[in-house]
């Protein structure tokens, strides 16, 4: 694992190539100490992108000074986040609120993962995110997963992806599919 110091260090010297940083996860917001990494990189020059699962709201508030893009995946409809194992959804909601009514551009994204998002779940995913700016949906790539019991899992159609797309568009201001 690379330290802070070191990280900042790499990327000043590619600063003639490298304009933007995205921090990915696992879950980056985790980290407590994240707020004062960013605004390092913010006060190096660099733009910052944030993708978080939005389970910790707060450290996501002390972030946003220091962002310029936030990109929330929401995963599953609320009743099947157990499943992921989260016990309480509460931080995710206090995350979305945060996002809808702040002045940070973001996106809302959920990858369509077979048994874990069907029509069903499309259908409350846009009621939770109703009035969003970005909502955004991905196509699941099996090969691209941790959990190899995943590897097998077809994945939708690019048609069913854009049927679901449909349920959504109404809910958001700009609807993506990336398929």
């Amino acid at each position: 694992m690379l330290q802070e110091e070191a990280v900042l260090k790499i990327l000043e010297s590619r600063k003639k190539y490298v304009d933007a940083v995205v921090i990915t996860g696992g879950e980056p917001t985790i980290n407590r100490d994240l707020p004062m990494f960013l605004r390092k990189l913010k006060e190096k020059g660099f733009a910052v992108k944030l993708d978080t699962n939005g389970f910790y709201p707060q450290v996501l508030e002390e972030s946003l000074p220091y962002v310029d893009y936030i990109a929330l995946d929401v995963k599953t409809s609320l009743k099947k986040y157990t499943h992921l194992g989260a016990e309480d959804v509460a931080p995710l909601l206090r995350t979305i609120e945060i996002l809808k009514t702040g002045d940070i551009e973001y996106e809302f994204r959920t990858t369509v993962v077979p048994g874990i998002v069907d029509r069903e779940d499309i259908i409350a995913i846009s009621e939770l995110v109703n009035g969003a700016e970005n909502f955004v949906l991905q196509q699941f790539n099996p090969e691209d997963t941790l959990d190899k019991t995943f590897r097998t899992v077809k994945p939708y159609s690019t048609e069913t992806i854009t049927g679901f797309s449909e349920t959504m568009k109404n809910h958001v201001g700009m609807m993506t599919v990336r398929a």
